[in-house]
């Protein structure tokens, strides 16, 4: 099956070739920075697939807008630029590109990308991280700030394909932490990083349900559904979990960090390694525990961290931790 799948895109990637889109479109994903360098990413395609529908909420409608945001046809081999700095986009259609980080201040930021086949300006948003920050947080989204119901393939899918930028429950507890350790209340700027399992095509979705409910503002790692020889569909979540910590970690090499998850789909263990790969870097683990909680696969990594000297919590709530000061 996977040979077959990746002939069938091989060949249909060579009609392509001699095809030009018909409509491109610069999808920005949430850029990031390092000591060095400004990290700008984002997706060239078909069809512009950055906002969610908002029509009147009904299945139909909620299933017809998630389903666009899969049907998207990806453009290969475009130049992206911005000033002298070229990049061009790969068979899955992403593109990074990479600036000197100069002294800009910190905080949001926009980048002007060009198109310079068709001249398109689209401004990629970027986070600049503070040299004055105390600490960073790298969270997961799924039943860990989004419910989703991700411990029941039934209950995820279906919540997946039918819910709406305003139907899709928000943990008001995440919120809540996330603001405080960001430091919205008390004027500290800490930078949020999301890590998710949910693929790239979602990351407008994600970006106005966020909006919409007030979660603090973070560059998102998501994962990859094409196809090539290396992979079917997509890479293994936990790997994809684990290679974004590590990249978040390098960005930032002054900063410790804490991690935030569920147990939904064994967060404590990806987590529980993480520690090992970088010690002292994490002062912190916090677990969600929804559904049916936490089975012996979650309970051991999170003693093995623990034992390691790295503060823990889990709870079906975050509430207990909104009093403490981080």
């Amino acid at each position: 099956m996977h040979s077959i799948a990746v002939r069938a895109e091989t060949i249909l990637d060579t009609i392509q070739k001699n095809a030009p889109p018909e409509n491109l479109r610069l999808l920005p994903y949430s850029g990031y920075t390092t000591p060095d360098k400004i990290i700008i990413r984002g997706r060239a395609l078909e069809a512009d697939t950055s906002r969610a529908s908002n029509d009147t909420p009904s299945i139909v409608n909620d299933l017809a807008a998630m389903a666009a945001l899969f049907m998207t046809k990806e453009v290969r081999g475009e130049k992206i630029s911005i000033g002298n700095t070229t990049a061009i986009s790969d068979e899955e259609g992403y593109y990074r590109l990479e600036l000197p980080r100069k002294s800009p201040l910190p905080g949001w930021t926009k980048a002007v990308v060009k198109a310079d086949r068709t001249g398109d300006i689209v401004h990629h948003p970027v986070l600049i991280t503070s040299e004055t920050a105390e600490y960073g947080v790298i969270s997961d989204i799924d039943d860990t700030i989004m419910q989703t119901r991700a411990w029941s393939t039934r209950k995820n899918l279906w919540t997946s394909v039918t819910g709406s930028v305003g139907s899709r429950y928000i943990y008001p507890d995440a919120t809540t932490l996330l603001k405080m350790m960001a430091g919205s209340m008390s004027g500290r700027k800490n930078p949020v990083f999301y890590v998710s399992s949910s693929p790239w095509n979602l990351h407008g979705f994600l970006d106005a349900v966020f909006m919409a409910n007030g979660v603090v503002r973070g560059p998102k790692f998501l994962r990859d559904f094409g196809i090539d020889p290396t992979k079917m569909i997509t890479e293994e979540p936990s790997l994809h979990k684990a290679e974004a910590i590590d990249t978040v970690l390098a960005a930032n090499p002054d900063l410790p960090f804490y991690l935030i998850g569920d147990s939904g789909q064994h967060d404590p263990a990806i987590y529980r390694d993480a520690v090992l790969r970088h010690p002292g870097r994490i002062r912190g683990v916090f677990i969600r525990t929804p559904g049916p909680g936490m089975d012996e696969d979650d309970r051991l990594p999170l003693k093995e961290i623990e034992a390691l000297g790295v503060k823990i919590f889990a709870g079906a709530t975050f509430e207990p931790l909104l009093d403490n000061k981080f």
